[in-house]
């Protein structure tokens, strides 16, 4: 393969362009399923495109696995198709970092090479499939359909994130690894501080996921009753079944799952390992048909180190972990956020407020311990002790308190950014200082020059 030109970092298109479909101006239309084809040779490439588009499916290309990465968090894809003989990073090294960072992704292997090692080693990597060069066309649309099929795909609209206001890359990768995983049955654990959105994203996950036409349940774990929140979970005999009956076939998410007390996690621990639920002592054993979604904003391994949670159910819950960023690491989400507050106010008070730029500037800047949460209340406020349609920097800086905060300077800002960069990329390669380097275009030289600038210690990101 030849070195990629700056073209190569952007999907290629050979210009087939769909013929637009009619559309009725009152529906919704399904969006189509998105794949990423990825291979050195532009001819395969090309005949894959043509092959895929014809199908209605969405299709981005890129010879390269580097440009693939890159565009997976933007394009989101709900299935990959890899060469697996490729230049600087082969297409197994390739599945291993896409699943690393989205679980749920399905990815077919394509190689000239079909020998039964290659076979085995990528499906022993996680490929979800093998295809040997050259691809009848029919076998490559049935693997497809397979996968699509398996991913939870149904031609399901956007509507599915709608509720989540976000123009952070962050959040972006979040949700893209949400939309991964909805296709599965895995249990999800979501980490993040309060009023990040944990509850939104689970319901975000449940409305992608095949699950969404059936219930969508909510348990607080934090309940100080133990006895009720047993009834409410597994039920009370006949008299009153529990969540996990009126569930059946949906999601049930656990919020505040570290209150759980000790013996009800017992019973929860149970339920997953035996795949079945009882409604009481001695009540009959039904199916369990419910996909477990968690959420937390304390740290599940400190309380498990402790003897607060127990182990073998955190590893049940947590198979698939996403962390919300808090409302500081998204700053720039909080313009965006401001007006869609303003906006629903306006519609239930009729009233439209807007903030004055120094005001807004100061929201900005604040510091939000609460955040989402705390940002939509603030809002609400100041909208509501507004005197005319302006919402002014004196009333903000009295709502925030001494919680308000100046804007750092540029330098401080740049070197906060940087720092955060490296500790991410140093998280993804897992403190491979050669590969890291390689993601962030820097030599070697550069990159530990960054590091020891930073104070930021290659060793401190390896996996045990």
């Amino acid at each position: 393969m030849t070195p990629h030109s700056t073209a190569a970092m952007v999907p290629l298109d050979f210009g087939l362009q769909q013929a637009p479909g009619r559309r009725e101006a009152s529906t919704p239309q399904p969006r189509k399923a998105r794949i990423l084809v990825v291979d050195d040779d532009p001819g395969l490439l090309r005949l894959l495109t043509i092959r895929l588009r014809a199908e209605n499916y969405e299709v981005e290309a890129f010879d390269g696995a580097g440009p693939a990465l890159s565009a997976c968090g933007r394009f989101r894809p709900d299935l990959v198709l890899t060469d697996l003989r490729m230049d600087n990073m082969d297409g197994i090294g390739l599945l291993k970092e896409l699943h690393s960072r989205w679980p749920g992704l399905r990815v077919i292997i394509l190689t000239a090479h079909g020998t039964i090692p290659d076979a085995v080693h990528a499906t022993q990597s996680g490929a979800f499939g093998f295809l040997t060069k050259p691809v009848e066309k029919q076998e490559l649309l049935e693997q497809v359909q397979k996968a699509l099929k398996f991913s939870g795909f149904a031609h399901a609209a956007e509507d599915w994130r709608a509720p989540i206001v976000t123009r952070s890359q962050l959040m972006e990768d979040r949700l893209s690894q949400a939309n991964m995983v909805a296709g599965t049955d895995a249990p999800v654990l979501l980490s993040g501080e309060t009023g990040t959105g944990k509850r939104l994203l689970a319901r975000a996950i449940h409305s992608a996921s095949p699950r969404r036409n059936k219930p969508f349940a909510t348990i607080n774990c934090n309940a100080t009753d133990e006895a009720q929140l047993q009834a409410e979970l597994f039920g009370n005999g006949s008299a009153k079944p529990g969540t996990f009956a009126t569930a059946d076939g949906g999601t049930l998410l656990l919020e505040e799952v570290s209150q759980l007390p000790m013996r009800l996690q017992v019973m929860l621990m149970r339920v997953l390992q035996d795949h079945q639920v009882r409604a009481g002592e001695g009540a009959e054993a039904a199916p369990l048909n419910v996909r477990i979604v968690a959420a937390t904003n304390r740290d599940l391994q400190l309380l498990v180190a402790s003897g607060q949670f127990r182990q073998d159910l955190y590893y049940r819950l947590n198979v698939v972990n996403i962390d919300i960023p808090s409302l500081a690491q998204r700053r720039e989400d909080i313009p965006l956020l401001v007006a869609h507050f303003l906006a629903k106010l306006a519609k239930e008070t009729g009233e439209r407020k807007i903030y004055a730029p120094e005001a807004l500037e100061l929201l900005a800047s604040a510091d939000w311990p609460g955040n989402v949460r705390q940002l939509s209340n603030t809002v609400r406020q100041n909208a509501s002790l507004a005197n005319g349609p302006i919402v002014t920097a004196e009333l903000v800086q009295q709502s925030l308190g001494s919680s308000g905060a100046k804007l750092p300077s540029f330098d401080e800002a740049r070197d906060e950014f940087t720092r955060n960069y490296l500790s991410q990329i140093l998280q993804v390669t897992g403190g491979n200082v050669s590969q890291a380097a390689r993601l962030a275009k820097r030599n070697r030289t550069d990159f530990y020059k960054l590091l020891s600038r930073h104070q930021l210690l290659p060793d401190d990101f390896k996996k045990v």
